[in-house]
C-alpha cells in the first residue's frame, strides 16, 4: 500500500485544524486561491467529474466544488475525511468524501473522472511515481491532471523547512522532509512514463514572512510528443 503510516498519522493528528484559517494549515489557505483559480482557468469545470486524491479536511475540494465541478475527495486519513463531511454539510455542498487511497479507490471502482487534482500530497507518500500513474488510470481519455508539489531545491528547504518550521512555527516541525521532495524533471518523467503528455509547469512561491504566495514563470517545461491525450499540468511550490 503506497502510504506512509506516519504520514497519515501526522494530519489525522491535525484534522481538527483543518479550517483554522490562522492555525497549521494557513499556508494552504493562503495558496488555495491560486490553486483553485489555476485550475480553473484551464479546464471548464462545471458539470465536470471531479477526484481529488489527498483531499485533507478539503479545502480545495470545496472551492472546486464552488465552481461548479462535481467533487469526489478521498484520503487515507480517516479523521480529516469527518472533518471535510463536518464542514460540507455545514455548508451545504454535496460533495462525495471517501476514507480511501487512490490505489483502492481503482481497484473497488470502475469510475473514471474527467479531472484528477493531487496537491501537496505527492511529498507524503513512499511511492510518488506509482501514486502519479494512478492518478492518470483514474482519468477519462482527454481528462486533465493537476499536480502540485514542493521543488527539491535549496531555496524549498530554506522557506518550506527552515523558515516555516523552524523560525515562524507556521508549520508543525516535522511536517516536511527534503529527501522527499520532487525536482520538476523528476515529476515529468513519472507523468511521461504512465503514457501522459506534461502541458504546462508553473512555480509557485509562498512567503512565510508576508503570507503571501504568487503563481510565476520560473519552471518552464517542455514535453515530448503525447503518447495518448491525458494530461498533466503541475503547479509546483517553491
Amino acid at each position: 500500500m503506497n502510504i506512509d503510516q506516519q504520514e497519515v498519522q501526522k494530519f489525522a493528528d491535525l484534522a481538527e485544524k483543518w479550517w483554522d484559517t490562522s492555525g497549521d494549515f494557513k499556508p494552504l489557505h493562503v495558496i488555495n486561491p491560486l490553486r483553485a483559480e489555476y485550475i480553473s482557468s484551464k479546464v471548464e469545470l462545471e458539470g465536470k467529474t471531479l477526484l481529488d486524491v489527498g483531499c485533507g479536511g478539503g479545502i480545495l475540494a470545496e472551492a472546486l466544488h464552488d465552481k461548479g465541478a462535481i467533487v469526489t475527495g478521498i484520503d487515507a486519513a480517516g479523521p480529516g475525511i469527518e472533518i471535510a463531511k463536518h464542514h460540507a454539510k455545514k455548508n451545504n455542498k454535496s460533495i462525495d468524501y471517501q476514507e480511501s487511497t487512490a490505489e483502492d479507490l481503482i481497484q473497488k471502482s470502475t469510475e473514471k473522472y474527467d479531472v484528477v487534482t493531487c496537491l501537496e500530497v505527492l511529498e507524503h507518500v513512499p511511492d510518488p511515481k506509482l501514486l502519479v500513474k494512478t492518478c492518470i488510470n483514474l482519468l477519462k481519455p482527454n481528462g486533465d491532471l493537476f499536480l502540485s508539489t514542493i521543488n527539491k531545491n535549496p531555496r524549498s528547504w530554506i522557506t518550506a523547512i527552515v523558515g516555516a518550521e523552524y523560525i515562524f512555527n507556521i508549520l508543525p516541525k516535522g511536517t516536511h522532509e527534503f529527501d522527499k521532495f520532487i525536482k520538476p524533471s523528476s515529476l515529468g518523467s513519472y507523468i511521461r512514463e504512465s503514457s501522459a503528455e506534461l502541458v504546462e509547469t508553473k512555480g509557485m512561491f509562498y512567503n512565510p514572512i508576508t503570507h503571501k504566495a504568487n503563481l510565476n514563470n520560473c519552471l518552464l517545461y517542455t514535453s515530448p510528443s503525447p503518447r495518448d491525450k491525458r494530461q498533466s499540468r503541475m503547479p509546483s511550490s517553491a
